[in-house]
């Protein structure tokens, strides 16, 4: 039974599989932390879409993926912060518009020119067994940069996500805040596409924090949970992946999604539970 479980361990590309998906995981928890309570879920889910287009356009001009992605990436973001800035229009419809339009062309460029270069199914749906040690490195890199930037930043990312009106009036620089996290983001989405597609990035940024929101109404801990939440279902998944014959990516958000039920469960009981004690200390003494 053992030897079975650890069978997976012998090969490379999984163990390199298991690390990625482990600091992707908390990556995402760490940065969805600040996309959830910020209302921000669907830019998340908008902004890997707005990739794809990058993602397209360099595979079909022969440029590095990533670099090509990454750059659109940081393009969408600035023209959503802009629009946004400019109040021209809602923020959801500036990021409905520049997301849905960009994975539209990354879609039609693979459909009139044909799939060449980096495969089409591994860019929405993750192909994490393909990882080498130099993507190891890379997403390494991305997370431990996007840890330094929030810490560093750590007050005013805080005060910005609770009350950005108050926090600008107090001299914090809301805008290039905003503009911070949004770079945090694309850059987060960027180092996790090969493990999870464009596809599933959104529910790794927010299952994992809106889990951790259920448990706990502390702020640092929530960073915590949401952390260790994303890191668990990337490793779980992995190895429940390897052994169920099912694609990595679908199974670490299945993994995330239990433990969010998990936790939904457990708060409805603890409320529950404070509900009824509340009752009894609220009830007046029978008299006969």
């Amino acid at each position: 039974m053992i030897d079975d479980l650890l069978a997976p361990y012998a090969f490379e590309f999984f163990r390199n599989g298991l690390v990625v998906a482990t600091i992707a995981g908390a990556l995402c928890g760490l940065v969805g932390v600040y996309v959830v309570l910020r209302g921000m879920s669907y830019i998340g889910h908008g902004l890997s879409h707005a990739m794809f287009g990058g993602f397209a356009a360099s595979a079909l001009l022969g440029v590095n993926v990533l670099l090509g992605a990454g750059v659109w990436g940081v393009a969408s973001v600035l023209m959503i912060n802009a629009v946004t800035r400019g109040r021209v229009i809602r923020s959801d419809a500036a990021i409905g518009v520049i997301t849905t339009a960009s994975f539209a062309l990354g879609l039609a460029l693979f459909a009139f020119f044909g799939e060449r270069g980096a495969s089409f199914d591994a860019a929405l749906f993750g192909s994490i067994l393909g990882v080498g040690t130099e993507d190891v490195i890379a997403i390494l890199v991305v997370s431990l940069l996007a840890a330094a930037l929030i810490f560093l930043r750590y007050r005013a990312l805080l005060f910005t996500t609770f009350d950005p009106e108050v926090a600008d009036a107090f001299g914090v620089n809301t805008a290039r805040i905003d503009a911070l996290l949004m770079l945090v983001l694309a850059g987060s989405i960027l180092a996790t596409m090969q493990v999870l597609g464009v596809t599933l990035i959104a529910a790794a940024l927010v299952i994992p924090p809106a889990a951790a929101r259920l448990i706990t109404n502390s702020f640092s801990r929530m960073i915590w949970i949401s952390s260790l939440m994303g890191a668990t279902s990337g490793f779980v998944g992995m190895n429940l992946s390897y052994h169920l014959d099912i694609q990595s990516g679908p199974t670490i958000v299945l993994v995330s999604a239990t433990a969010f039920g998990a936790a939904f469960a457990l708060s409805g009981m603890v409320k529950g539970h404070r509900s009824n004690a509340f009752s009894r200390r609220r009830s007046p003494v029978p008299t006969r």
